[in-house]
């Protein structure tokens, strides 16, 4: 149990720690805006959700798509794709025991990136914002998995 608490207690997980939750909370934001959206342009996918905004008329007004909603929709999904591989590979990368300049450098980064992304994406900036941003956050995610596997490679 020492082992346990020694890593608990480490600088480099606890900033690990932080900035999982910045990014996981501000992913589980994104499903807020999502909802925001669709209530506000009145745009469902299901249909039981039109039914309750149609008041007996027309469902198929509601049943429809929207490019804001699908903006925010794709937004969301592109944090999925990131995030959740940044905290599997931030783990791991925690656990190799690394410099916590270094690490809160990676950690940093990986949150602004994605924070800038969402603003990029949702007010939409010119490409190659976007593009920059979400290149930031992936190559601080690949940087992450090579100085795993260069750490604790095993064969």
């Amino acid at each position: 149990m020492a082992g346990l608490n020694q890593l608990i207690d480490s600088d480099v997980f606890r900033a690990f720690a932080t900035y999982a939750t910045v990014v996981l909370l501000k992913m589980m934001l994104m499903s807020l805006a999502t909802a925001y959206f669709r209530l506000t342009r009145k745009v469902f996918a299901n249909t039981e959700d039109a039914v309750i905004h149609s008041k007996g008329g027309d469902i198929k007004k509601y049943l429809r798509t929207d490019q804001d909603v699908e903006r925010v929709r794709r937004c969301h999904l592109n944090d999925i794709e990131n995030i959740i591989p940044f905290i599997g590979i931030g783990l791991l990368y925690a656990l190799s025991n690394p410099d916590l300049f270094t690490a809160l450098l990676h950690f940093r980064i990986f949150a602004g990136s994605r924070i800038l992304h969402t603003v990029a994406y949702l007010t939409p900036l010119p490409q190659p914002s976007r593009g920059l941003t979400w290149l930031a956050g992936f190559g601080v995610t690949i940087s992450m998995a090579y100085r795993v596997l260069q750490n604790v490679f095993y064969f």
